[in-house]
């Protein structure tokens, strides 16, 4: 069995994929999570430590209904899901010619405030084009202004969009902020992984419904990890036959190939009405 080293992103990613998508309050009862991750090899313990944890941090808020504590992403968890969905489920969006532009000034003693600025920056998909100047092609300001608010440093930055006027090309500026051959090779490693998984669901349909949910879930985990280091990235500026594109035709074939049968696991094991 595959194991989750990191068990908050993983219910993260559940919450993201299926709770915040498909159960009308966005809630669920601590231990339908506990039913849910079971399949994954995690305890009760572990799963009731790393709500916790995603509570404390801000991601995660309880409620309490007739003796049972339910949990939903807080609002600030709501943006992040909203923000990353379309670039794991899509539409592709143009690129529109312009680049976001951040620039901060934090002081030395506000190191871990900058750090923590930097960190959720990388989440986002923004590259230092130098220490202290981040960019974007896509248009992320708000959840920019969200993640300087969170971090303390929101009266220490200033947004621009803008256009590069040179002396290199936007494509050699592309090539400059992000590493393309590390990302190509982590998208062929992705297709590496999954395409024979695919051809073998689609000829034979051998997946159990928990099977399923299982796969969908690494499925989704490990495409959402792509949102780290491509922003999505302009096809204008990209090398022919970009392997990026390869998968994410790849991500949502598969997903829709095992979608209702690990649906219905969801619903069964979480005791949610598959109407929901």
């Amino acid at each position: 069995m595959r194991q989750i080293t990191r068990p908050n992103s993983f219910i993260f990613t559940l919450y993201g994929d299926l709770v915040h998508r498909h159960v009308t309050d966005g809630s669920l009862w601590i231990g339908s999570l506990v039913r849910l991750m079971a399949p994954f090899g995690l305890s009760e313990a572990a799963v009731r430590q790393a709500v916790s944890r995603m509570s404390r941090q801000g991601w995660l808020a309880a409620h309490r209904s007739a003796n049972r504590a339910y949990y939903a992403v807080t609002e600030r968890g709501r943006r992040r899901i909203e923000g990353l969905s379309p670039r794991i489920y899509g539409p592709v969006v143009e690129w529109d010619g312009r680049w976001r532009m951040l620039t901060y000034s934090v002081a030395e003693a506000q190191r871990e405030r900058r750090d923590r600025l930097r960190k959720e920056l990388t989440v986002l998909g923004w590259a230092p084009l130098s220490s202290s100047t981040w960019l974007s092609p896509r248009d992320a300001m708000e959840e920019v202004r969200d993640i300087a608010e969170s971090s303390g440093v929101a009266e220490n930055i200033d947004l621009f969009v803008s256009d590069y006027a040179g002396p290199s090309s936007d494509r050699d500026l592309l090539s400059k902020c992000w590493d393309l051959e590390a990302i190509a090779s982590a998208y062929r490693e992705f297709i590496q992984t999954y395409e024979p998984r695919l051809v073998k669901e689609r000829e034979r349909g051998s997946l159990s419904e928990e099977d399923a949910f299982v796969e969908r879930l690494w499925l989704v985990h490990d495409y959402r990890k792509f949102t780290y280091v491509d922003p999505g990235l302009p096809s204008t500026l990209l090398p022919a036959h970009w392997p990026g594109t390869t998968a994410a035709a790849l991500f949502r074939e598969y997903y829709g190939e095992i979608d209702r049968k690990s649906l219905k696991f969801f619903f069964d094991a979480s005791g949610q009405a598959a109407s929901a």
